[in-house]
């Protein structure tokens, strides 16, 4: 089993900036990608970025924040970390970590207890 830990977050102003990290512990394996993903109530919760843990590191990021979040990892600290630039309002959400298995998919994953970001207007 993965167990997965966020910190940052919080309160931060439209244009402001700030990271998360996630910091994992456990069976890590036969992990080869973790994410972030965000929700808020009412809505499905949906991928902001994701790495491969493997020689290429692949990113990918959702289009609503592609240009403005940054995900990184580093691997001797076995922490995932997401910059976040230029905040807008709609960028308020829970966010989750989540560590996969590329053959299973991040819906069979593990997932972190989750953060708030709330971005003011």
């Amino acid at each position: 089993q993965v167990q997965l830990v966020e910190s940052g977050g919080g309160l931060v102003q439209a244009g402001g900036s700030t990271r998360l990290s996630c910091v994992a512990s456990g069976s890590m394996n036969s992990i080869n990608a973790m994410g972030w993903y965000r929700q808020v109530p009412g809505r499905q919760r949906e991928m902001v970025a994701s790495i491969t843990i493997t020689s290429s590191s692949i990113t990918s990021y959702s289009d609503a924040v592609k240009g403005r979040f940054t995900i990184s990892r580093d691997s001797a600290k076995n922490t995932l970390y997401l910059q976040m630039n230029s905040l807008k309002p709609e960028d308020t959400a829970i966010y989750y970590c989540n560590a996969w298995r590329l053959i299973e998919g991040p819906s069979s994953g593990s997932w972190g207890q989750g953060i708030q970001v709330t971005v003011s207007s």
